[in-house]
């Protein structure tokens, strides 16, 4: 049996994570409110004005959960949310999804998705400082977006998750719009915390080889292909590899055709942040050592 289009919406319920996005909800709930047959937020508690924001969409089912990390988030959604529709949307709040996406999808639908295809993937645009990051590597890079349900879930890792899909999954020409930052302030401050967890995931990685998450495939699909890739860094010498991409993201991939953005984005996610990491995961081995 085929999925195909219901009506005007399509049978895909999106499920957004919330926690004091005021700044964010209304945008990335009016690229979807009318063009998906369900939306839950599930919510961490807000204590802005985020849950007064969604009271004005009245069709939007709004749940609490507390919130440890963004996996176990996203897979207690699916297991305890009941879900109408076989596809599942998964968005951040500060995600927007482009009309030429929705149109995309609507003709995947109105044709049936075959019973094969378990998944859609998608690249994001990263919007930062009011700028398109398009060089220096950046874009495409492809997330599993759509999953059918019972097919899909988060891959445990503590920072840059991915969809862990079984089956085939169809690739979209069109993308998601992610507004990654309001500030430097808050983008540094959220990198500082995340380095953190990247560190713990390569030391954890180092010991299970992986267990739970997305694969390092050379010849897989988009996003093993991406792990792939990472995990390659990885076997770069500490240190001596963030001066390598960067020097990679910013020169060969052209990231300086950017302007000032994108100096400040490509230096700071490609260079400072990247340096922080490895120097949390020598932190990390040498207190072992003590």
């Amino acid at each position: 049996m085929t999925e195909t289009a219901l009506g005007n919406k399509l049978p895909i319920t999106a499920i957004i994570l919330t926690f004091n996005e005021e700044k964010n909800i209304e945008a990335c709930l009016d690229s979807i409110y009318d063009s998906v047959g369900e939306i839950y937020v599930v919510d961490s508690f807000s204590t802005d004005n985020t849950l007064s924001i969604l009271k004005k969409y009245p069709s939007v089912k709004v749940v609490q959960n507390a919130f440890e990390n963004y996996s176990i988030q996203r897979n207690w959604a699916f297991d305890n949310l009941e879900i109408a529709n076989d596809f599942i949307l998964n968005l951040d709040a500060d995600h927007r999804v482009m009309p030429e996406l929705r149109d995309e999808l609507r003709e995947y639908f109105d044709k049936g998705v075959p019973e094969n295809i378990n998944g859609f993937m998608a690249s994001r645009r990263t919007m930062f400082l009011g700028k398109w990051i398009k060089r220096g590597g950046h874009f495409p890079v492809y997330h599993g977006i759509i999953f059918r349900r019972g097919f899909g879930q988060c891959e445990l890792k503590k920072y840059d998750q991915h969809f862990l899909i079984k089956g085939d999954s169809i690739v979209l020409k069109s993308n998601v719009i992610d507004i990654i930052t309001e500030s430097l302030t808050v983008f540094t401050e959220r990198h500082n915390k995340w380095s953190s967890l990247e560190a713990q995931d390569f030391i954890d990685y180092q010991n299970n080889k992986g267990e739970g998450r997305v694969q390092a495939l050379k010849d897989g699909n988009e996003m093993e292909k991406r792990r792939y890739q990472r995990m390659k860094y990885y076997s770069y010498p500490p240190f001596l590899r963030v001066f390598l991409y960067f020097f990679h993201r910013f020169i060969l991939k052209g990231g300086f055709r950017e302007g000032v953005p994108g100096l400040i984005f490509h230096f700071l996610q490609g260079f400072w942040f990247r340096f922080l990491v490895d120097a949390k995961i020598w932190e990390l081995k040498n207190e072992k050592k003590e």
